[in-house]
Order: structure tokens, then C-alpha cells, then sequence
């Protein structure tokens, strides 16, 4: 019998007999002498013969395989390096590309890798999770892929028109490679052994039979959208498999085995195996999605880990709280809280339903009248939940949870007022909670105090988290107004019921809400501005209680009263910072003084340290508002000097290496950032700054232009003068800093006009100047020094061309009254600053040239090295005890240089400018 016909049969003991026939003839041909000759894998490796396009290909679909697999547990590191080896493989195989066209695949994986990083970029959280190395490749990964796409944009776009039937294309593409090399393996075999076309005729069915199951499969997968993703990869593993069982069939072949019954035996196998597959990705994907739903649904960072969407029985317990005909009273409801409270914080409880299970059991207590006490009881587990429902500290209420849990605060102040024989505390002990209805006035056991401060606390975390520059960050901070209302009722609770310590908690959150808003209404009254009020509402808040009164009786109590001494320091800081924001200089500067805070603040909490920062920068502001140029400017040093004012006061970060600030570190600072609506303006804060050290620093210099050992007052202010001069090109001002620029160098050369104009103009108006409430007086001040230091500058630059000159002339030219001339110049002669006389009849200023007799001259010599003697032998010491200071440490030590040098100043330069 042929065995060609053994072949055709469909029974299974044919199938078995042919194959019986056929073994020994098998094995009769192919056992010769060079399988002696040859080992198995030498045979093999002889017997494969593929084309090279199924090579190339191969190698692609492998990499694809390593990249998706790092793209599924998120290894950017390894999808990078994968990707540059795929760009390499893929250039290998252009030949093959330009004949056959790009691979379908291979089109597909350039369109799904770009998404999944443009996701991952998006997702502001999940990169701070990265760790350095990936982070670094995702960044270099996203910017090659959108560089390597350009080339592909018309297959990737027509791919994302239609992905399903580019899906299905690239399986038939697939399906028709392996079955062709799998034909071609046929045709050479039966080439050998002998095989007729009768026998081809038979396989076809076969074949058609295998491919039937598979097509179907895809199929449904494109008709079926939430499988989709599945069977595309399935697709992809398809193809490779089609390739191994290839090789397969052929080893077995070498075995003397038939090729058509090997062939049917494993299309039996592969049905069952796919199958088994198939219901293997399913369920993954099913886990898979669970575990989406789940991170959606916790709503936090550290949430993801929960598996369970509610697995937690509550919910299902939810409709029947209670079982029909249950009795409803204080010890069943008790009971079922204690219930609900014992599933808190436990893995696998459901939040949400928690507290909509304790709103229900609150409204049950209520209808069923079971009392006041056990109704507040039930308030204090509905905040706290609502507090729990964001495990992790960085993470902010929603707008829904936030409105419930100020309506919740409500309420439970609402029961407090109303009922005066509630007694809350935590000092009260569980066992002695008198909760049901009796005699005895209610004890509950809660910290009204402690909610309201958590309250403060989230509302801060919000404005921080919101954009400050959107719509919503404004609709937030209207909840302000609420908030202080909710501080004010407990404010007034705690004053008849609370202990001393929690009064002065409550009242230092009442300043910390009021400490840093400017009081229009009071500031109008105070000049006499108060006009007729357009409505009631407004009437009544013009009539209300000033924010000084207040600031004033709320920070004595706590100066008298508390014993903390944190709160006690906020107190004095926020009152400071009022007093300055109010143009009251003078009680600022001696509560400051007085206060001695600037002595041990560097031991203080970063809050609090913060809160000093703010404190001086505006006690500076205010200095410069009220005319004390050197105040301000010895304000302002500290934080400006440094270079990093945003930091110090709380007002963003600054960008740093990975080696001083981790991730930890950071996330520590931003929870310390103080809200948008109360930050300082920077680039204000910084002309302040620049505008002291011009008034300060030009006449100094001007007065020891010759002194080589003369010391910079402002730091910063020269550097910005060196970056200005080193500029080739000199234009007009656009900046703020180039405008104090421009005005120092003119006011070098006594030029107050120019000066003045480069000081006070529209740009510089609109910048800075009239963001203070009296704008009008801060810019009358800044022209009358302007004017006076430029008379002093131009006194110490020209005062050697000059044998006498006029005060009437100078007060011409700098437009200043007489007196205030002479008053000018007597004060430069007194302080020897200026080496002249002045003649009272004629109103001269007669300059003195007396030139040095020779022991002058040698003195001067002597002194001269003397003080360079002196300044070496600092310096060594300051090296060897390890602590070099440079000019600010010795300006501090105020000792021998500085007073030499100020004494000498003004006599050197005297006769320099006379020889």
C-alpha cells in the first residue's frame, strides 16, 4: 500500500498504521554514511534553509518582543538600549525593505512605543517615582523616537487610522511567510522522497484547516475591543511560533518521521495549546484591568498596591444596616460605629463607601433621636475618615471631599453652640463617654481644635497644588472666607470652653490668616478717603473691627498667656510683618529689637525660619517706604546677597544637583512652599534692594575713588555694575537691572536728571513702583535722594577742580532748598568727609588744599604699611583656624581697618587730589 494513501485517511488507526508503514523506509533512506559523519546540531544547522528575508524579519520581531516586555514593567533603560539595536537591525535589512516595503510590525511598534512614552511623560507622578536612569532614558528615548518617526509619518498615520485592519494585514502577512516557508521545506522534502502532486492536493485541506481555527481568532479579536491589545500580541508570537514549529516539523523529519502526519498531529496539539494560551492572556488582562481600576479609584500615590476594587464586605452591607425589626438604640448604633471604625486603615477597605456608610448610620441616630452625643461622635469619625481618604501626606483633598468636610466642621460647631452640656476633650477616656440620653451632660471624646488645624492644613495643600495662574486656583481661594469663618466660631467656642493652650492655638491660626493682607479699608480711613458705601454688606465690613486691633489683642493674649515658645515666636513675626506691611515702621523695627529673635532663629524650625525671612524682607520694604535707605538696605543684605530669595522665602525651588536635594528631600521643601496669594514680589524685592546700594554705594565710591583697599557695601550691586560694563553693545534699559545701571553711572557724574529719569519712568512704574499702596510718596522720597546723594557724589569727584563755589548755584542745580544744601555740606565737613569751609556771608564753600610736609608723607607711608601688616596677619589666622570670611566677616568685626580706613579716607583723597 502507498503510502501516499496511507496519508489521505481521516481515522487515527490509519494515521497510526501508515506511520508504522512508513518508519523503516524512512529511516532506510536518511541512515547513510554521512549521518555518521555528522553530529545532530551539524545536521540541523545544514538542513535549515531560510530566505533572508525571514532572518531580518525574525530578528526584528525578537527585539520587538525584549521592547514590549520592558515597556510592560516600565524598564526605560532597556527599551532605549533595545531601540538603538532595533534602528541598527532594521538598517541591516534595507535591502529587504526596499523590495518588500516597511513591515507591518514593525510600524506598529513605532506608533505604540511613541504613545506609551508621550503617556508616560504626562504623567507628572508617576515620573517623579523614576529613578535617575530612567528618567534620563525616557527623556533621550522620547526625543529619538519623535526624530526616528518623521520618517515614518505616513504609515504610522494610516496605521492609527485603521489599526484593526493594519493588524490583521500583518498577520496574513505573517501566517502566508510561514506557510510559504513551510512549503518550500515540503517541496524540497518530497523533491527527495519522491512525492506527487496528488499528495499536494490532499495537504491543502490540512493546511486550510489549520489556518481556519487562527483566522477566526483574529477575527473575533478585531470584532471584540477589549481583547484587542491581547490578540495583537498574540499576532506577533504567532508568527515566531509558525517559524519554530517549522523547524520543528523538520527535525522530526531528520527522526524518519512523515511530514504529513507530524503535520496533523500538530495542528491537534496547537489548537489546544492555543486555546490554553488564549484563556491565559485573557485572565492576565482581566487582572490587569482590575488592578487600572483600582489605582483610579484610590486616587493617591501610595495607593496603587490595592488589588481589591471593594473587596471589603461593607458596601454589600450598606442597603440593610440593620437587620428587620432590629431595635434601634444608643448601644446598637454604638456597636455598628465600632464595627465600621474596625475596618479602617485595613488593606482592602473601600473609603468612599466607610464614609457614606457613617453619613447613613448618622442619619439613622438622627431620626431615631438616640441624642446630641452620639451624633458627635459619629461627626468626629466622618471628619476623620475624611481626612484618611488620602493615605499620603504630599496628596490633597478633591474639590467634593474638601466641600464635605467643611460642611461637616459646620455641623458639628452647629451641635456645639446649640448644645451647651456637651462636654469634648481628649483627655475624656472611651470607657467614661457618656453618649446616650440622661441626666448626666453628654462627654465625648474628639479635639474640635485639632480638625479645624488639619482643616488649615489641607486648605494650605490645596492652593498649593492648584496652578496660581488658572481660574480654579481663584474659585479655591474664595474658600478662604470660609475657612476663617469656621476659625472665628471656634475661636469663640474655645474662649468659654477651651483651656489657655488651645485659645492660644486657635488665635495664632486666626493671625496666620490676617498677618500678611494689606487693610485698604483701614489704610482709607486713616487718610480720610472713606466715601458713601454701595451696599450694606459693604457698610458693615467698613465698619468693622480694623486688622490692626485685631492683630494687636490676639498677639498680646498669646505673648502673656503662652507657654510654647514656637508660638510665642510666629506671634511676634506675624505682628512685625503687619506693623511693616502698614508703613509702621517704628513699632516693627522695636518689636524686632526688643524681640531679640535674630539672635537664636537659625535654631528654629524651617517654617518658622521661613516666616523670619518674610518677616525682614518687608520690615525692609518698609524701611525703604519711609526714606531709611540704610535700614532697608541692612534688611535686605542677608537674602539678597545669597542668591537665593525664592528658597529662602518660601516661593518655589531652585534648581539643584541630585547629590544636595534627593527626591525625598524635595517633596520635605515643596510641602513648605507658601501659597501663591501670599508670596513677595521678587523682581520688587530686588529693585528695592539694587535702588538702596546706588544711593549708598556711588557716593562712597566717588569718595574713595583712590583708596585700593576701599570695601564694597553691596556685593551684588557691583556685580551687577561689572556685567553692564563688560556689555559691547550699550542700548537703552529694558530690564529693571539695567535701569538702576544706567542711573548709577549718572548719578556718578551728578547728573540727578538723567538719573531720575532711568529711576522713575512708565516701565519702571508699571514694574515696581506702583505696586505700593502710596505710590505717589515712595516716588516724591526717591527723587529727593536722588538729588541729595548726587550733590555729595558731585562734591567728592569735583570738589579738586573747584577753589570755592556758590550753595546757590548747587541749589539750582540740583533744584534743592538752601538750608537742606548747607545742612548737606556741613555734615561732610564734620564727618571730614569733605576737606572745605564754609564763608556765612558769602554762602561759599571754600575748598582747602594744603599739601603734606614730608613726616606727613612718611607717616602716611608708615600707616599704609602698617594696615597691609595687620590685614596679611588676619588673613593667616583666619586660614588657620579654617574659616576665611572675606569682606563680610571683617565689615562685621568692625575693628582696626574699617575705622583707619574711614578716618583716612577723606584726608587721603584730599591730598592725592592736590598734588
Amino acid at each position: 500500500m502507498s503510502r501516499f494513501f496511507a496519508t489521505g485517511s481521516d481515522s487515527e488507526s490509519e494515521e497510526s498504521s501508515s506511520a508504522d508503514e512508513i518508519t523503516p523506509k524512512a529511516t532506510g533512506t536518511t541512515f547513510n554514511k554521512q549521518a555518521l559523519l555528522l553530529s545532530d546540531d551539524e545536521e540541523d544547522t545544514k538542513r535549515v534553509v531560510r530566505s533572508a528575508k525571514d532572518k531580518r524579519f525574525e530578528e526584528l520581531t525578537n527585539i520587538i518582543k525584549t521592547i514590549r516586555n520592558a515597556m510592560k514593567i516600565r524598564d526605560m533603560s532597556k527599551c532605549l538600549e533595545e531601540f538603538e539595536q532595533l534602528c541598527r537591525a532594521f538598517l541591516k535589512s534595507k535591502t529587504i525593505v526596499d523590495k518588500e516595503g516597511v513591515p507591518q510590525f514593525y510600524i506598529r511598534l513605532l506608533a505604540d512605543l511613541e504613545d506609551y512614552l508621550n503617556q508616560l511623560w504626562e504623567d507628572k507622578e508617576g515620573k517623579k517615582k523614576m529613578n535617575k536612569n530612567n528618567a534620563k532614558a525616557l527623556s533621550t528615548l522620547r526625543q529619538k523616537i519623535r526624530k526616528y518617526n518623521k520618517d515614518f509619518e505616513t504609515e504610522i498615520a494610516s496605521y492609527k487610522e485603521n489599526p484593526e485592519q493594519s493588524a490583521e494585514e500583518e498577520e496574513k502577512d505573517d501566517i502566508g511567510s510561514a506557510s510559504s516557508e513551510s512549503d518550500d521545506d515540503d517541496d524540497d522534502d518530497d523533491d527527495d522522497e519522491g512525492i506527487t502532486a496528488k499528495s499536494l492536493m490532499k495537504k491543502k485541506p490540512q493546511e486550510e484547516e489549520k489556518k481556519a481555527p487562527e483566522a477566526s481568532k483574529f477575527l473575533k479579536g478585531a470584532a471584540d475591543d477589549e481583547s484587542e491589545s491581547e490578540d495583537d500580541e498574540e499576532s506577533e508570537d504567532w508568527g515566531s511560533d509558525s517559524v519554530d514549529s517549522g523547524s520543528e516539523s523538520e527535525d522530526n523529519e531528520g527522526a524518519a518521521s512523515s511530514l504529513a502526519v507530524v503535520f496533523l498531529k500538530k495542528t491537534q496539539d496547537e489548537k489546544q495549546h492555543e486555546r490554553k494560551k488564549d484563556d491565559k492572556k485573557k485572565r492576565l488582562k482581566k487582572k490587569v484591568q482590575q488592578e487600572e481600576e483600582a489605582e483610579e479609584e484610590g486616587e493617591a500615590e501610595e495607593g496603587g498596591w490595592e488589588k481589591v476594587k471593594g473587596g471589603v464586605p461593607l458596601v454589600k452591607e450598606k442597603p440593610k444596616m440593620f437587620a428587620k425589626g432590629t431595635e434601634i438604640n444608643s448601644a446598637v448604633v454604638i456597636k455598628k460605629l465600632n464595627e465600621i471604625l474596625q475596618a479602617r486603615g485595613k488593606k482592602g477597605t473601600d473609603r468612599a463607601a466607610q464614609i457614606e456608610l457613617l453619613h447613613a448610620l448618622a442619619g439613622i441616630a438622627n431620626e431615631n433621636n438616640l441624642g446630641e452625643g452620639i451624633l458627635v461622635k459619629i461627626k468626629f469619625n466622618i471628619i476623620a475618615s475624611l481626612y484618611d481618604y488620602n493615605p499620603n501626606l504630599a496628596a490633597f483633598m478633591k474639590a467634593e471631599m474638601w466641600k464635605k468636610c467643611l460642611d461637616c466642621i459646620d455641623e458639628l460647631l452647629d451641635i456645639l453652640f446649640n448644645n451647651n452640656n456637651i462636654f469634648i476633650g481628649e483627655n475624656i477616656a472611651e470607657d467614661s463617654e457618656n453618649l446616650g440620653i440622661s441626666d448626666q451632660p453628654f462627654r465625648v471624646r474628639g479635639c474640635i481644635l485639632t480638625l479645624v488645624e488639619r482643616m488649615d492644613e489641607e486648605f494650605t495643600k490645596i492652593m498649593q497644588n492648584t496652578d496660581p495662574h488658572s481660574q480654579e486656583y481663584v474659585d479655591n481661594l474664595k474658600d478662604e472666607g470660609h475657612v476663617c469663618g469656621i476659625i472665628d466660631r471656634l475661636l469663640q467656642y474655645l474662649e468659654t470652653k477651651g483651656s489657655t493652650e488651645e485659645v492660644c492655638r486657635v488665635y495664632l491660626r486666626r493671625i496666620m490668616h490676617t498677618y500678611y493682607k494689606f487693610d485698604y479699608k483701614a489704610h482709607r480711613r486713616s487718610l480720610g478717603l472713606q466715601g458713601e458705601t454701595k451696599s450694606e454688606q459693604d457698610q458693615e465690613e467698613s465698619e468693622g473691627e480694623d486688622s490692626a486691633i485685631i492683630m494687636d489683642r490676639l498677639c498680646k493674649f498669646i505673648y502673656a498667656k503662652d507657654r510654647t515658645d514656637r508660638i510665642r515666636t510666629c506671634a511676634i513675626l506675624c505682628h512685625i510683618y503687619h506693623h511693616a506691611l502698614h508703613s509702621r515702621w517704628y513699632q516693627a523695627r522695636d518689636l524686632m529689637l526688643m524681640s531679640h529673635l535674630q539672635d537664636n532663629i537659625q535654631h528654629a524650625d524651617p517654617p518658622v525660619q521661613i516666616l523670619y525671612n518674610r518677616t525682614m524682607v518687608q520690615l525692609g520694604i518698609c524701611a525703604f517706604r519711609q526714606g531709611m535707605i540704610k535700614d532697608a538696605h541692612n534688611a535686605l543684605l542677608d537674602i539678597q546677597s545669597s542668591g537665593r530669595a525664592k528658597e529662602l522665602l518660601g516661593q518655589g525651588l531652585l534648581m539643584r544637583n541630585m547629590q544636595e536635594r534627593n527626591a525625598e528631600q524635595e517633596k520635605i521643601e515643596k510641602r513648605r512652599q507658601v501659597p501663591f496669594h501670599m508670596h513677595i514680589n521678587l523682581e520688587l524685592l530686588e529693585c528695592v534692594y539694587l535702588v538702596s546700594a546706588m544711593l549708598l554705594e556711588i557716593p562712597y565710591m566717588a569718595a574713595h575713588e583712590f583708596d585700593a583697599r576701599r570695601r564694597m557695601i553691596s556685593k551684588q550691586f557691583h556685580h551687577q555694575l561689572r556685567v553692564g560694563e563688560r556689555q559691547p553693545l550699550l542700548g537703552p534699559p529694558e530690564s529693571m537691572r539695567e535701569h538702576v545701571v544706567a542711573a548709577s553711572k549718572a548719578m556718578k557724574m551728578g547728573d540727578w536728571r538723567t538719573c531720575h529719569s532711568f529711576i522713575i519712568n512708565e516701565k519702571m512704574n508699571s514694574k515696581v513702583w506702583d505696586l505700593f499702596p502710596e505710590a505717589q510718596r515712595v516716588r516724591e522720597m526717591l527723587v529727593r535722594k536722588i538729588q541729595e546723594e548726587s550733590l555729595r557724589t558731585y562734591l567728592f569727584t569735583y570738589s579738586s577742580v573747584y577753589d570755592s563755589i556758590s550753595m546757590e548755584t548747587l541749589s539750582e542745580m540740583f533744584e534743592l532748598e538752601l538750608p537742606t544744601v548747607h545742612s548737606i555740606i556741613s555734615k561732610m565737613i564734620i564727618n571730614e568727609e569733605l576737606m572745605a569751609s564754609l564763608d556765612q556771608p558769602t554762602q561759599t564753600v571754600v575748598m582747602h588744599r594744603t599739601e603734606p610736609t614730608s613726616l606727613q608723607n612718611m607717616a602716611l607711608q608708615l600707616a599704609e604699611k602698617l594696615g597691609g601688616l595687620v590685614e596679611n596677619n588676619e588673613r593667616v589666622f583666619d586660614l588657620k583656624q579654617g574659616v576665611y570670611g572675606g569682606y563680610f566677616n571683617r565689615d562685621q568685626k568692625g575693628g582696626y581697618q574699617q575705622k583707619q580706613n574711614y578716618q583716612r579716607g577723606g584726608y587721603r583723597n584730599q591730598n592725592q587730589s592736590s598734588y
